[in-house]
């Protein structure tokens, strides 16, 4: 079933491209490139059910010499008994939307989906729904709806046993009210708001952040979740420098929508008490943005948090020097969590205590790199401490985002002929069990 929606997905890419590009003017070459994306976690979902390591089979025999006695138990995970609802994210009309990670991992671990469509790409997201839904078993296994009244009713309905988000920290506040609302409590899997450190150490290779910062900042007009929203740097005059010339080469462009460019030039004027470092060139159109970079000092950033440390959707982004590495260290420990935190640097040893801090903050740790772009796969995490995610312990990215759609029953003395296959003995589907203790595949 996954591998087919993945292969329908393929099938219609030069339809679906042309219906999401009127929508969203992303461009043909990403727009491809993300329904390649979305075929691609089916695929790995698809792996990861053949594999079976998902269910997490555990059997530990009965042990009578123990005291006291121990019954045989034997645990495993099974789907959530109902509907997962799912609302798509502005950003991305396929990898995040109605054939996102969210519906491709809820659909492996057996629930049905109801995806609530984002205003931004309904064309797309109708086209989209017909397309997986021709390659399921059941169309009835995939429901789309449109409104805000009707995410409202989807969250409100009995039948509805979690829901994941992509959006912003307003809009996961409100889907938890509606949850915390509810006769039954769910489980709410949200990706909020997240600001993605990158600290640059002194034995940095200089030379080559300044163009790698201006290149993350503004790929696709910096409407990422992993878009680096803060840079610290030792205090240097000609990397300043460097910096601001790489982003004055820059240039816009249109934001998704009319809304969300709100809300960058409303993020702009929170900052505009900071001092512009440079400024890319302006985008075009009606919802055009421009590059914005910021600069302050460490002891000035310090004294303005927690405002200033708030995520600005879009291409903008501090920079914020700093003398030693003890004052460093101390405003790190100020942040709120983030998806990514990234240190550049050459020097191990020197990157350690930075690492330490930057290991409560966020739940994907870079080493000379740039945090956009999420891979899918096996070990992947797309998640961190609030307000980067609802759960920091779950991954709306990678193999085990599926293990939030799943839960655990636990069978103690069960007769063996009523026992699921993955707790049997004989391991007739021969997924990974651990037995008594000892790990098997």
């Amino acid at each position: 079933m996954l591998e087919a929606v993945a292969d329908a997905l393929i099938a219609r890419v030069d339809d679906l491209w042309v219906v999401a590009e009127r929508e969203t003017a992303l461009g043909e070459v990403r727009l491809r490139g993300e329904i390649a994306r979305s075929a691609g976690q089916f695929r790995l979902f698809a792996q990861v059910i053949r594999d079976g390591g998902h269910v997490g089979a555990i059997i530990d025999h009965a042990d009578p010499s123990l005291t006291p006695p121990r019954p045989d138990v034997r645990r495993m995970k099974r789907p959530l008994p109902g509907v997962v609802a799912v609302f798509a994210a502005s950003n991305f009309p396929f990898a995040f939307s109605v054939a996102g990670g969210d519906t491709a991992s809820a659909l492996a671990a057996g629930c049905s989906v109801v995806v609530k469509a984002h205003p931004g790409h309904p064309q797309t997201s109708e086209l989209v729904a017909e397309v997986v839904r021709s390659a399921l078993p059941s169309p009835d296994l995939l429901g789309l709806v449109h409104g805000m009244q009707a995410g409202v009713e989807l969250v409100r309905h009995p039948a509805v046993v979690a829901v994941g988000f992509t959006g912003s920290v307003a809009g996961g506040k409100a889907i938890q009210a509606l949850i915390d609302g509810r006769e039954t409590p769910i489980p709410f899997f949200g990706e909020l708001g997240s600001v993605n450190p990158v600290v640059v150490l002194p034995s940095a290779r200089a030379e080559e952040v300044a163009g790698g910062f201006a290149g993350s900042l503004t790929l696709g007009v910096g409407q990422f979740c992993t878009n680096p929203g803060l840079l610290f740097v030792p205090e240097d005059a000609g990397l300043l420098e460097r910096l601001a010339a790489a982003v004055r080469e820059t240039t816009g462009g249109p934001m998704l929508a009319e809304r969300i460019r709100d809300g960058y030039l409303g993020g702009l004027e929170r900052l505009s008490e900071l001092r512009v470092l440079a400024e890319g060139k302006a985008g075009d159109g009606a919802w055009g943005v421009t590059p914005t970079v910021f600069v302050t000092d460490i002891g000035e950033f310090a004294d303005k948090l927690p405002r200033v440390a708030e995520e600005c959707f879009g291409p903008a982004s501090i920079v914020v020097t700093y003398r030693e590495v003890a004052e460093l260290l101390a405003v790190l420990e100020q942040l709120e969590g983030s998806l990514t935190a990234t240190v550049h640097g050459t020097v191990p040893e020197e990157a350690a205590p930075v690492a330490e801090v930057l290991g409560r903050k966020a739940g994907r740790l870079i080493w000379n790199g740039w945090p956009t772009g999420v891979a899918v796969c096996w070990a992947m995490h797309h998640g961190g401490p609030w307000p980067a995610s609802t759960s920091a312990a779950h991954t709306s990215v990678g193999a085990t985002a599926i293990d939030r759609w799943l839960a655990p029953t636990a069978y103690q003395d069960w007769p063996a002929e009523l026992l699921p296959p993955e707790l049997q003995d004989g391991n007739p589907l021969g997924v990974p069990q651990r037995v008594d203790g000892r790990f098997r595949t």
